[in-house]
């Protein structure tokens, strides 16, 4: 494993840029989710606002019941679909929201078929167990208890160092790997690593990972030459700032802050990038 690298605002801001009059909803990236359901509607919503916040030209969302209508009624800007066949996209958000246990026939074959696609796919929560032996460029984002699970899965031994430990799953599974946390690791199958320490303790708080899914998706599509690894830091850190400016942290970090819900973090990216901009 090499040496970990630090993620700055400088590095965020390469992959960032505003759009301009050559530019149409389909240059500015295109993302398709397949997140949600119906024992956790909110996850869909989360995601598809995180990823308009974050500058997508155009959204998909793949779903039906609960999920869509909840997504229409927060967001009618998204087109709603209730398969993925022929849905045209530059990355694809998958498993946010959902439960490996309850996955139908039908939704593990849709999923498999995005997962075998060409495009870069985020692959959260109650999909990650199906990333390996997949074609597609694949984001892995597990939180802590999700990735002990994708360790077990791979026959990788725990330990205390993350940064070999997420390095040797990417490795494994060909993927690059988002080990969220305090400090969010992203491993290349290569064995380099990239750490983001630029959050705050408010977020760890129910749906910001669906939050950083949307945005993740989002920057995928619109880099489709980029680092997957880097366009992966720049979300991370990107979130990060987001979540400060919700909780009311200034830049220099001299107050703590206060609550926030993932919401708050989603409708703070546009202030986020913004001032990364800037």
């Amino acid at each position: 494993m090499s040496e970990v690298r630090e993620w700055s605002r400088e590095d965020a801001a390469t992959l960032l840029r505003v759009p301009g009059p050559a530019d149409d909803k389909y240059s500015r990236g295109v993302v398709g989710l397949r997140t949600g359901s119906s024992a956790y509607p909110g996850a869909a919503v989360l995601g598809v606002e995180a990823a308009w916040r974050a500058g997508a030209g155009f959204v998909r969302y793949i779903g039906e019941g609960r999920a869509a209508d909840a997504v229409i009624a927060r967001r009618p800007e998204t087109v709603v679909s209730p398969h993925a066949a022929g849905a045209r996209v530059g990355a694809w958000v998958i498993g946010s929201g959902t439960e490996a246990g309850k996955r139908t026939a039908d939704e593990e074959r849709e999923l498999r078929g995005i997962l075998d696609g060409a495009v870069p796919v985020v692959v959260d929560a109650g999909a990650l167990d199906l990333a390996r032996g997949s074609r597609a460029p694949l984001l892995l984002t597990p939180h802590g208890r999700e990735f002990a699970r994708l360790q077990t899965q791979i026959g990788s031994a725990p330990g205390d160092d993350r940064a070999r430990a997420a390095a040797e799953a990417a490795a494994r599974l060909s993927a690059v790997v988002l080990l969220k946390g305090a400090q969010t690791l992203i491993a290349h199958p290569d064995g380099s690593v990239i750490r983001v320490d630029a959050g705050t303790g408010w977020l760890a708080t129910a749906g910001t990972g669906d939050v950083l899914g949307g945005v993740l998706g989002t920057l995928l599509a619109a880099n489709p030459d980029a680092s997957i690894a880097e366009v992966a830091a720049t979300g991370a850190w990107l979130h990060g700032h987001a979540g400060r400016i919700a909780a009311g942290i200034g830049a220099d970090g001299g107050t703590h802050g206060y609550p926030i819900v993932a919401l708050d973090v989603a409708q703070a990216l546009p202030r986020a990038i913004a001032d990364v901009l800037a």
